[in-house]
């Protein structure tokens, strides 16, 4: 019997036909794995691009927006609550869906209470402009990452999204 096994074990140990089923099955849940880790981080990438492309379009509006112009005029607008739809929206009503799924107005502050910054300090240049100060207005947001939960499979808890634009500000 025993040299019956032992006769077995060496011909299982010279055969070669299943070393490839075997290395296969070693190593297929790892490439699974890092391939849904690239497409998980892919994703993720891809929407923090879209939030600043938003916070990027909502503050070009807040620091060209001139609300007392539009009062002069007879018109009401609110340029915070405008440039918040911009940023989420890509458009000026708040109508449609948003650039992220699950992003809302209230993820974004639009701060037109302009902070202004000394165009040169101690001989460098820090802003290019005719006038010794330049003012500029800041659209940011956060954004709760959903993504499709190979993080949440690893032990990553819950990501928040954050990111901000300064625009200078440009009145007439």
């Amino acid at each position: 019997m025993f040299k019956m096994l032992t006769r077995h074990l060496a011909r299982f140990r010279c055969d070669q036909r299943g070393a490839v089923l075997i290395e296969m099955t070693l190593i297929t849940p790892l490439m699974l794995f890092l391939s849904a880790g690239v497409f998980e981080f892919g994703n993720l990438i891809h929407d923090k691009l879209l939030m600043e492309a938003g916070l990027t379009d909502g503050a070009r509006f807040a620091a060209r927006c001139n609300s007392q112009m539009y009062t002069d005029a007879g018109l009401a607008i609110n340029c915070t609550s405008t440039a918040a739809n911009i940023a989420v929206f890509g458009n000026a009503a708040g109508s449609g869906t948003p650039r992220l799924g699950g992003w809302q107005t209230s993820n974004v502050t639009v701060s037109t209470n302009f902070a202004c910054y000394d165009a040169v300090v101690a001989g460098v240049t820090r802003y290019r402009s005719t006038t010794a100060q330049v003012c500029t207005v800041r659209a940011a947001g956060t954004y709760a990452y959903t993504g499709v939960g190979m993080l949440a499979l690893v032990g990553v808890g819950p990501i928040t999204l954050s990111g901000y634009h300064d625009e200078r500000l440009i009145r007439f």
